[in-house]
Parts: structure tokens; C-alpha cells; sequence
């Protein structure tokens, strides 16, 4: 099974990188260096059903389908993930560490099965770093100095 990983440390505190992760208004804000994804009918309420909408690309209709599994305000936020099209459910986990220097984010995203689960996971690896390390600490550094 493939996996992707991803650890990332930010100088601002916990509660504010909760909001830029949670905000439906910021989100497609940091999400714009990957896909540009939009949340749509997002919410931190437990067994809420949601959509991440980008623009569509060649063999893929820009919808994925979540159910958020778990929300801890401002430490874990867990949902499932599947493409619109069917295939593996994953799962995504977003873990808030605050630190003395900030908060350090653990991004894992599991469930990825067979060659096109190892293929997927590579592909989203690569977008998911780029949205991390290029989208958010901008949007972070607009919601305050740290």
C-alpha cells in the first residue's frame, strides 16, 4: 500500500493554521498551487459529506468526495477521500503539533492500492508538498505575524 507523508513546520500558532486548513473561504487560497481545489458543503462537524472541486483535467472530472471522520479543534482533522469517478477510498490526516516555534503539520494521506495507487500517491505527493511549502505559509502570513 502507498502513502504519501509530508511534515512541515510553520512560525505561527496552531489555531491560525487550523483556520487556513478549515476556512471553505481560504482553503482554495493555498490549494491554488496544487489544483486549486474548492471546498464545497465543507464543515468540521463529524459524518459531514463534502467536495473538493477543481478544474477538470484530461481523465478527470475535478471532483473528489469526502466525509469528515474526525475533527479536533485545533490539533487533528481526518476525512475520507475518493475520486468522483469511484475507485480506493483513502483517507487524509492533517496532525497540528503547536511547539515553541509554531505548530509543525504532519500531512499523511493512506489507502492507496495496487500500481495506480503507487502512481496516484506520487502524483498527489509532489501537488500536496507544492500546496504546503508554496500555497499556505502565504495565506498564513496574511492572517497575522507570528
Amino acid at each position: 500500500m502507498s502513502a504519501i507523508r509530508i511534515v512541515e513546520h510553520y512560525p505561527y500558532p496552531a489555531a491560525q493554521v487550523w483556520r487556513a486548513l478549515t476556512d471553505p473561504e481560504l482553503i482554495p487560497r493555498w490549494t491554488v498551487t496544487g489544483a486549486g481545489a474548492r471546498p464545497v458543503g465543507f464543515d468540521t462537524t463529524v459524518g459531514t459529506e463534502f467536495q473538493f472541486v477543481a478544474k477538470p483535467k484530461p481523465g478527470w472530472d475535478g471532483v473528489v468526495n469526502c466525509v469528515l471522520l474526525e475533527a479536533v479543534e485545533p490539533t487533528l482533522l481526518r476525512f475520507s477521500w475518493t475520486d468522483n469517478g469511484g475507485g480506493d477510498v483513502t483517507e487524509v490526516v492533517y496532525r497540528l503539533t503547536p511547539d515553541a516555534g509554531g505548530t509543525s503539520l504532519l500531512y499523511e494521506h493512506t489507502g492507496f492500492t495496487g500500481i495506480g495507487g503507487f502512481v496516484m500517491a506520487r502524483l498527489l505527493g509532489r501537488i500536496r508538498r507544492r500546496m504546503l511549502r508554496v500555497g499556505l505559509p502565504p495565506v498564513l502570513a496574511e492572517l497575522g505575524q507570528p
